[in-house]
């Protein structure tokens, strides 16, 4: 009988340490990780980042969540230290402190999206709101602080990092002169807006060798003179694809529009409507992928890292060859020269046409996230769904990737051109960041 309580009481004793404290799975949760990026990517859309500088968001608090995770995981995570330019090994947590890794990443998220955001202190409530559910949930008090002391050294680590990007020096650099030539992009209506970012392509890059990487052949010669020239007809075939849209087509373009600031006008009055730049939309997705696929913490998390680096990369290489290029926009040239009384589907942005910003950066997280989760990985996005337009679904990351493109074309804002070489641009992109990028170590 003492034999039998005896090994009933070990089970006991066996069961209980191996059972999660609580704080675990409230902090642990993949779903809070991607609701900490959602609350960032709900802080760019209000405060109109526009897409560029929304990669640039999304880069550097993944990158710091991620480091945290690496330092607590190396068994089965590496560290970016080494692998992304110039980023130094990040601050040990040392031997015999004892951090919650999980909770640490969160905090070092936010940490980072404040510095990189405005207005100041965007996410302060988010952070209290976080420190308070792990009190809550349990969380050990010294294990609090030493997780809160942790998330700020690498936030600070990380932040010392970005300083050497050369962001700040664009933000001080020669406005983009406009000049009133042939085939060359000039701001469009309504807005009339001047050209978005014109030294982004200055940006230092993470993984590419430099921004005029995988650069493409040069887009059409602008000839309008022999309507058989091969850009005459491209302009053609936009005019004539915008004014003959399916609903299917008019969906789609709808659905990748993400506008970060939309001007609409109404008689005499304006008002301005808010999207997720193409950047946050990935990142919606992203969070889809790591949800449907029952991702862990620490993979959830190196999944938004490595995809955002994809993502950040893509637009420095485009944005070099759109202000390479400073290629005329389809409505420019539509209203000049064939139809002035025609307008594109979707509203044109304020940047230079070749080549398609979309399609680049979507193609680039399409490899991502394949090598991530696989391919033929079939989901329903409803990242739009919030702004009134219904869901998409699709087979694969990369079928996405088209569909982003091509819907450019149905918005009538980019040639066709502009899209299947975004594309390619952005596959070799994603596929550099895969090949070079050992994040899981297997």
């Amino acid at each position: 009988m003492k034999n039998f309580l005896f090994f009933v009481a070990s089970g006991m004793l066996l069961f209980i340490s191996c059972k999660k404290p609580d704080y675990e799975k409230i902090l642990h949760d993949p779903e809070l990780y991607r609701s900490t990026v959602k609350k960032l990517n709900d802080i760019v859309l209000e405060n109109n980042f526009p897409p560029v500088t929304a990669s640039r968001n999304y880069a550097y608090a993944n990158i710091a969540a991620y480091e945290v995770i690496a330092a607590g995981d190396p068994d089965h995570f590496k560290s970016l230290a080494g692998q992304i330019k110039s980023l130094p090994a990040a601050p040990s947590p040392g031997k015999d402190k004892k951090i919650d890794f999980q909770f640490a990443s969160l905090l070092a998220f936010c940490h980072v999206g404040n510095a990189v955001t405005f207005p100041e202190g965007s996410m302060d409530q988010y952070v209290s709101e976080l420190q308070q559910k792990a009190k809550k949930a349990g969380l050990p008090s010294d294990v609090f602080d030493n997780s809160v002391e942790y998330a700020d050294k690498i936030a600070k680590h990380i932040m010392k990092w970005s300083k050497g990007d050369h962001y700040a020096q664009t933000r001080s650099a020669s406005k983009y002169t406009v000049k009133q030539q042939d085939g060359r992009w000039i701001p469009t209506p309504p807005m009339y807006a001047q050209a978005l970012e014109a030294h982004w392509g200055e940006i230092r890059t993470m993984v590419l060798d430099s921004a005029a990487q995988f650069l493409p052949p040069d887009p059409p010669v602008f000839n309008v003179k022999d309507k058989k020239s091969k850009f005459y007809l491209a302009a053609l075939e936009v005019k004539n694809m915008v004014d003959s849209l399916t609903p299917e087509q008019k969906h789609m373009a709808d659905f990748w529009d993400d506008n970060a600031f939309k001007l609409n006008v109404v008689g005499h009055a304006s008002f301005a409507t808010k999207k997720f730049s193409p950047a946050g939309h990935w990142m919606n997705i992203t969070g889809i992928a790591a949800i449907k696929s029952h991702a862990d913490f620490n993979t959830t998390v190196s999944a938004y890292a490595k995809t955002s680096i994809a993502l950040f990369d893509g637009f420095i290489n485009c944005w070099y060859l759109k202000y390479r290029s400073n290629y005329v926009r389809p409505e420019t040239v539509i209203t000049k020269y064939i139809n002035p009384d025609w307008r594109p589907y979707i509203q044109t942005p304020p940047f230079p046409e070749y080549s398609s910003g979309h399609a680049v950066i979507s193609s680039a997280a399409a490899e991502v996230l394949t090598s991530i989760f696989g391919d033929n990985f079939a989901y329903t996005d409803a990242s739009e769904s919030e702004f009134g337009i219904d869901p998409l679904s699709f087979k694969s990351f990369r079928e996405a990737a088209k569909s982003a493109a091509i819907s450019r074309v149905y918005g009538g804002i980019h040639f066709k051109n502009a899209c299947l070489t975004g594309t390619e641009q952005g596959k070799q992109i994603g596929g550099l960041v895969v090949e070079k990028l050992k994040l899981k170590i297997k």
